[in-house]
């Protein structure tokens, strides 16, 4: 904010606009709060454990929805939030019409591809014509499409690493952070398809209508980065 701006902010003269703010449950959800609060932009009792559906900081002219991770993007795409904070794997996924403004730097994870050890072959183009379990149908397709090869794609929620146990699929394409879980189920990764973290987007006409609050916003936001 300029400072003749909130100096007639606080003389009454104006008013803050509202900024929404979505948060995505999960992993990337106490991160991202954090970052915001360091920031200057939190809410009393935003967690994403509570009731409310929509919390609010009306003296900051802050609004938080909290939302499933996948659902974030068509939340910012839409304009019900004006920015949001949500991992790159679920952009890629998503290709959602939004503003990418910032990398910030936490959740990184990497979307890879990954075979029981006992069908582990000697390069990528001897995968061809299996099946792959993901929740990632659009990554995998692009990632199999860009080697030239053929993969019937099944589309699981969650749980990606039982279905090569019991032979929904030879191959699975998912999210890890460490991989001790595709360890723990004897799965081998082959090849890491895209690295991932969390990212600030916002909403293409609010970035505009509603520029000065979110570039101050933006600005707090990578002052906290190790980066910034």
């Amino acid at each position: 904010m300029l400072a003749y701006q909130y100096i007639k902010l606080l003389k009454g003269e104006i008013q803050l606009e509202t900024i929404t703010i979505a948060l995505p449950k999960g992993k990337l959800f106490a991160q991202s709060r954090e970052l915001l609060e360091k920031a200057g932009y939190g809410a009393p009792g935003l967690s994403e454990d509570s009731r409310k559906l929509v919390i609010k900081n009306e003296a900051a002219g802050l609004s938080f929805v909290i939302t499933k991770p996948m659902d974030l993007p068509t939340y910012v795409e839409y304009g019900a939030a004006d920015i949001g904070i949500i991992g790159k794997d679920v952009l890629l996924e998503e290709q959602k019409d939004i503003y990418e403004l910032l990398d910030l730097g936490f959740g990184k994870c990497r979307l890879m591809l990954a075979v029981p050890a006992g069908l582990r072959r000697s390069k990528l183009t001897d995968y061809a014509n299996l099946r792959v379990a993901t929740k990632y149908p659009r990554v995998a397709a692009e990632f199999f499409h860009g080697i030239g090869i053929q993969a019937e794609i099944i589309y699981l929620n969650g749980s990606i690493e039982l279905a090569p146990m019991v032979g929904l699929s030879e191959m699975i394409v998912d999210i890890v952070e460490t991989g001790r879980t595709l360890r723990e189920n004897k799965l081998d990764e082959i090849a890491v398809i895209h690295a991932a973290t969390a990212r600030l987007i916002a909403n293409r006409a609010s970035f505009k209508l509603k520029f000065a609050r979110i570039h101050s916003i933006l600005g707090a936001m990578r002052r906290q980065l190790p980066s910034g």
